[in-house]
């Protein structure tokens, strides 16, 4: 990783602001989820030009200019359109004009399968310099009506950037896995506004345009996962707790995550966490947190850290990256 760079927008939603607009109160969201507060994008605001201010961000501390990028993968499922990729305004607004751009849609997994789809570009020869961004403004697919779900999400961006290592160079991303079970579709979705139910007036009726999700559900499958994805990382790469410096799971739920602490015998300062601050940002999540464990000095070069994330798909992934 060259660079890295991050965007959170100046707007706060925290609890006591939800405590106004649904039945629900700061105890109740703090002891459930962990979460405090959240961002939110103001007006002008969008998945792609978060996205361009992070991924510029990761382009000034690598001291790579624009033009030099190959390509730019954007993971999201709420691009500003349906048509183009937001990855493709994200090269306009960098100015990056080499660069081919796709969106990559895998929930909040959609950061690590674009990390992993980079990496795998540049290992075979076929690009040299990728930005890869996680970029969401979930708070326009949010129903702020839904007391169980409105608490959950927030907006933000963070991006890499990832070069072909010089000869001698130790750092790179070590490992990978990813996975999917097509069968659990359900379990988080937005059920209106695709091509199987198109946006009419009875999808805005019935809300169906918003995000969904089976909370009790998601939260069983998320708990197991997190711990197999974990296990198997330290497995795949021999590491020791002491191998490792930082864990960065996915910021969706503070109780999940205590459960991996507790089961695994890790310490907690090994996990980074700042869902209190963002609540959960889907694809942003991992991004935005690796970012602020490298600026305030938690982790430095030549430290191994975990990447761990899972979401509606349901998909999950992991990676071992040595900084």
């Amino acid at each position: 990783m060259a660079g890295g760079g991050s965007f959170i927008p100046e707007r706060i939603l925290d609890n006591a602001e939800l405590e106004r607009m649904v039945d629900t109160s700061d105890e109740w969201i703090t002891v459930r989820t962990g979460i405090k507060e959240r961002r939110i994008a103001s007006d002008g605001e969008t998945t792609a030009s978060m996205g361009a201010a992070a991924a510029k961000d990761a382009l000034d501390e690598a001291g790579i200019a624009p033009g030099e990028v190959d390509q730019i993968i954007c993971a999201t499922f709420t691009p500003d359109l349906s048509l183009p990729a937001a990855a493709c305004l994200i090269q306009r607004n960098l100015g990056a004009v080499n660069a081919s751009a796709f969106d990559l849609a895998a929930a909040c997994s959609g950061w690590i399968y674009a990390l992993d789809t980079a990496a795998a570009a540049i290992e075979t020869g076929r690009a040299r310099t990728i930005v890869v961004v996680g970029a969401e403004t979930l708070s326009r697919v949010t129903d702020y009506q839904d007391r169980s779900s409105c608490i959950l999400f927030g907006d933000g961006a963070g991006a890499v950037v990832l070069r072909k290592a010089n000869p001698g160079e130790q750092a790179g991303i070590c490992y990978t896995c990813l996975g999917a079970d097509g069968a659990q579709w359900n379990l988080l979705q937005i059920p209106g506004g695709g091509s199987a139910k198109p946006l009419s007036k009875d999808v805005l009726d019935n809300r169906e345009h918003y995000l969904k999700l089976r909370g009790r559900e998601v939260y069983k499958f998320a708990v197991m996962k997190m711990q197999w994805l974990i296990r198997d990382a330290m497995s795949a790469c021999e590491l020791g707790v002491d191998d490792v410096a930082m864990i960065v799971p996915h910021q969706v739920n503070k109780r999940i995550i205590d459960s991996a602490v507790d089961r695994l015998g890790l310490p907690e300062e090994k996990f980074a966490l700042n869902l209190e601050k963002y609540g959960n940002t889907s694809s942003a999540s991992v991004p935005i947190a690796l970012e602020e464990v490298r600026r305030d000095g938690r982790v430095k070069a030549g430290d191994i850290v975990i990447l761990v994330a899972f979401g509606g798909g349901l998909t999950w992934a992991s990676a071992v990256v040595k900084l």
